[in-house]
């Protein structure tokens, strides 16, 4: 509601000075920090540059102009180069709460992607690998903003495109047929696959003419040997079976798993293509496009005739854009791929198409243990599925230490324990490389997803066996500061969700759900929810249940569960 005021006031004051004056001024609208001095603060800085009149003539002009606006404001004061407003607490606060108790989960549904259609890449595990603690971060990421931008009225398509092509095949075939055993693989498929791609990676160092090998075996794929495919297609159904495993206990599902394979019989064209428009160029034998002198070159074609990925990435991106039609498609994808996202865009540009700037790469940080990445081909991998075990096993004894007596205590502890693996990686700002310490995210109190649903939990045990009459309360309340602190972080919500699907960044949603919960409990700490005065007592019933509509829709924003017993 705030938020809609502020952007009102923006919008209001821009029409006015480009009618009466014919200006063009990016008028800039906020919060003070402190409340005692308002709730809205316009700065005339821009005015004062622009109209060349004194500050005083300025401010109370633009106080003229906002009173004219009939907007639900008590006061509008000038205090030195800014206008402070000080909004109607009272009919602010009524509008918030009949919203959420009316809405409940769809209170904070936007329409800015009405119409639009979204398609997101994301997840896409190597297979014939563990799926490891570092895959949860394009999983999670991709998932939570799936869900935003279905908040916002978007039609989303989610795309796990598989690692299920490429060299390290032709690094498997390898290993498999100089040091594996086939009864051993089918017994432990995946681990048994990592092993001897570990294995081989070391003994590449004392012997690299493993790589030709390798290489050579990849290309025999290609060239569709069928000893070679028949192998690779039993090791993607096995893969895809230890995902599943993940996936079901994440709740994740995709519209679509085409891997890199699917593509295979795509990419003739697109080269075909980029011959017709004189772009492809010979460099010692391979095939590149020219991106300019600020970027390296795209290699399309390998001398030996090989796939590259991004000749695939080419591929998939015009069939992605043909059959979802896609106004953005999304990658989530790690922060050490830029570059290729940017060669990407950059040739779709080249070959002459408009929707290069609808490419985006959500890029995340990596995950830290000890300081360290973990690696597959070294075999310092922490598997996702052991990670989540673990936590869950965390969960169930700390709910049974406090609460031995609840009821469905597995599945609780199921519940919390993913909150405080997924939690701990979204309310970081993606960007950034996260050290894990799943010791830290189980706790139920600090900055953790089980401290949110504890929050949320109380205030079901608050609400259990009341009715709310939200006509029968006393608005005079909201004048109190920590009574509007509330309100007014509840009215956030909606913008708060809109940041986070322009941003591309749940952490929006998780720091701000943290906020809400730790002023919700300073409110606990100061009031007696279920005071005498039935007023009273309906007051703060209707406005605890709105911080609980609002914690409950952004956990599962969030991809995560809430309870409502823990």
């Amino acid at each position: 509601m705030i938020e809609s005021l502020k952007n009102q006031i923006k919008s209001k004051l821009e029409q006015y000075l480009k009618k009466e004056m014919n200006l063009d001024i990016d008028i800039v609208v906020e919060e003070p920090k402190n409340a005692s001095l308002g709730d809205i603060s316009v700065p005339m800085f821009s005015l004062v540059k622009v109209l060349r009149k004194p500050m005083p003539e300025i401010t109370s002009f633009a106080i003229d102009v906002i009173k004219g606006f009939n907007l639900p404001i008590t006061e509008i004061k000038a205090m030195g180069a800014y206008v402070n407003i000080f909004i109607d607490k009272k009919k602010l606060s009524l509008n918030v709460l009949k919203e959420a108790y009316t809405n409940n989960e769809n209170y904070g549904n936007s329409e800015i992607g009405k119409g639009k259609n979204v398609t997101l890449d994301y997840s896409s595990p190597n297979i014939a690998k563990s799926f490891s603690i570092g895959h949860l971060r394009s999983t999670m990421i991709g998932n939570s903003l799936k869900l935003i931008l279905k908040k916002c009225g978007f039609n989303t398509y989610s795309i796990n495109y598989l690692g299920d092509w490429g060299t390290q095949f032709g690094k498997m075939i390898v290993a498999y047929k100089k040091w594996g055993d086939l009864e051993t693989i089918k017994n432990d498929p995946i681990n048994e696959l990592t092993r001897l791609y570990v294995k081989f990676h070391k003994e590449a160092e004392a012997q690299p003419e493993l790589e030709d090998e390798a290489r050579e075996a990849f290309r025999q794929m290609e060239l569709k040997n069928p000893e070679y495919l028949d192998l690779w297609k039993w090791i993607r159904e096995e893969s895809l079976k230890e995902s599943k495993q993940i996936y079901d206990l994440l709740e994740i599902d995709f519209d679509s798993y085409n891997g890199e394979a699917f593509y295979n019989d795509k990419m003739d064209s697109v080269i075909t293509e980029l011959e017709n428009k004189n772009l492809l160029k010979e460099d010692n034998g391979a095939m590149i496009v020219d991106l300019g002198d600020d970027m390296p070159p795209a290699l399309i074609k390998r001398s030996d005739g090989g796939s590259l990925y991004i000749t695939r990435d080419l591929a998939a991106v015009f069939y992605r854009k043909k059959e979802y039609k896609f106004d953005k498609i999304l990658y989530v994808v790690g922060n050490e791929q830029k570059l290729h996202f940017e060669q990407l865009k950059r040739l779709v540009d080249k070959m002459g198409y408009d929707f290069s700037n609808e490419i985006t790469h959500v890029n995340f940080g990596l995950y830290l243990t000890n300081g360290k990445k973990a690696s597959t081909r070294s075999g310092n991998v922490v598997k996702l599925y052991d990670v989540l075990t673990k936590a869950i096993n965390l969960a169930y004894n700390q709910i049974n230490e406090k609460n031995p007596n609840l009821k469905d205590k597995d599945l609780v502890a199921k519940y919390v324990g993913i909150a405080a693996i997924v939690f701990a990686d979204l309310k970081n700002f993606r960007g950034l490389d996260i050290e894990f310490n799943i010791d830290d995210a189980v706790k139920f109190e600090g900055q953790t997803g089980p401290y949110l649903q504890y929050s949320s939990c109380r205030i079901t045990s608050i609400l259990k066996g009341n009715e709310i009459d939200i006509n029968n309360i006393d608005l005079d309340l909201f004048l109190k500061p920590h009574y509007f602190e509330l309100v007014k972080l509840v009215s956030q919500f909606k913008s708060m969700i809109e940041r986070a699907a322009i941003e591309t960044s749940p952490s929006i949603i998780a720091k701000y759900l943290l906020q809400l919960a730790a002023s919700f409990n300073k409110f606990y700490s100061l009031e007696k929810i279920n005071n005498e005065d039935i007023k009273v007592k309906n007051t703060n019933l209707a406005l605890v249940y709105s911080v609980r509509v609002v914690i409950n829709e952004g956990l599962r924003l969030l991809g995560i569960h809430y309870v409502d017993e823990m």
